[in-house]
Parts: C-alpha cells; structure tokens; sequence
C-alpha cells in the first residue's frame, strides 16, 4: 500500500467517529504500527485535515476538510476514468463535454505516477448507436435542478400524441434510450417518458409544489410495491 493510500484509509476511518477514538484503535484498524500512525496524523495534519487530539487522548477529525484529489486511491482513480468515458459514449453533449473537463481538473493535481495509470487506464466503455433527439436534454436537466414544471408534447407506443405538464425530477440513461422520470399532472401519477418521443418541451417559471427528494422517494416506494 503507497503512502497516499495508507493516509486516505486513515481519514476513511476517522471519518466514522464523532468522539475521539484512541491512537492505538485508529492503528489497528488501518493496519500500522502506532509509531506510524502518529507521523502519518502530522502528515495530515500539516496537510489542512483538523485532526485534534494528542497521544492517551485521542483524535477526532473536525467536519470540513476536503480531501484532496491527489489522495485518491487506484481503484477510485480508475472509477473516475471509467464513469467519465460512460458519460462521454452515453451522456448528451454537453454532460461528455463536463466530464472530460472535470477528469482534467482531476488530472493536474494527481501526482505524476497516478496521472500516468488515469492516462493509461485500461477500462473501456464500447460503442453504441446513436440516439435520436428532438431538443437538448441540458433542458430538461435544467427543468429537474431548479424544479421546474416542465409542458411536453408526447408521442406514445400508438402513435397517439399529448400535452402534458409533468414536475420532472430524475433521468435515466439506458443503453438505447433515454428516459425522464416526472409526476403527470394529467394522470396524476407517476409516468416514464422516453426521451426520443418528446417533440417539444417548454420549461415553466413555476416551481412544482413538492421538492424533488421527496418525489424520488415516493417514486422508489411505488416501483418496489409495484407487482412483478
């Protein structure tokens, strides 16, 4: 295990406690001697981390430190480069242009090691179909953040087309399509609909009456209840 990994582990870890938690556990749950993990608390201790304590007393690590990027580990490094390919292969365009932006901003702070292996990481995301869009999904992207009611006309399975305003708080992307998952205001329920059987979405200056983590709550409650 490199340093950077052996100090991330060790604020993991810290992390789990509200009370100070004694020197010696904080050694045998990240599998070091005490000697090092008294040098590795000053390390991040001189790195900005408020960790307060002192030896037969304990530590605690204070909220608000924000873990720098050059302490992730490999495998959260390569997470990182898989989950931004995913998006640039399955996300619109401007979701693949932000994700090659952040993984670049990752990148220049990483140690040249790590940036290397981000470089040079073998997990691949394949190709796929294109898929047909009748507007910019960053409008409805927009719709779900400042929730938002949002007017749609849908086409459905039989051709047959709508008008409906709908409070649209979540969206999926599958392998061929893409759906907004939203409250109809016309069923009053809720309802799925696919992306590429939109042909016109207008976003509304009015806020939907209900905040959008309680709508995704309700939602997961009612596909678990739902038979099959």
């Amino acid at each position: 295990m490199s340093r950077s990994e052996r100090l991330f582990d060790l604020l993991q870890v810290l992390r789990r406690y509200r009370q100070p938690v004694s020197g010696q556990r904080l050694a045998e749950e990240t599998g070091v001697s005490l000697r090092t993990l008294y040098r590795d608390i000053a390390s991040l201790q001189a790195q900005g981390a408020h960790i307060e304590g002192e030896p037969g007393l304990g530590y605690v690590l204070k909220p608000g430190f924000l873990l720098p990027p050059m302490m992730f580990s490999e495998e959260e490094v390569e997470a990182l480069v898989l989950g931004s390919r995913w998006v640039a292969k399955r996300g619109d365009s401007r979701l693949a242009i932000a994700a090659a932006d952040a993984l670049a901003k990752i990148a220049s702070v990483l140690p040249p090691d790590m940036r290397e292996s981000l470089d040079a990481s073998p997990l691949l995301v394949g190709p796929r179909a294109p898929i047909a869009e009748g507007f910019d999904l960053a409008l409805l992207r927009k719709a779900i953040r400042s929730e938002r009611k949002l007017d749609i006309s849908y086409v459905d399975n039989e051709g047959s087309e709508s008008r409906r305003t709908v409070w649209p708080f979540a969206l999926g992307f599958f392998e061929q399509v893409r759906v907004l998952v939203a409250w109809c205001e016309l069923r009053q329920d809720f309802r799925h609909f696919r992306t590429d059987r939109i042909h016109g979405a207008l976003v509304r200056d009015q806020r939907y009456p209900r905040r959008r983590q309680a709508l995704i709550k309700n939602w997961r409650a009612a596909q678990q209840a739902a038979p099959g």
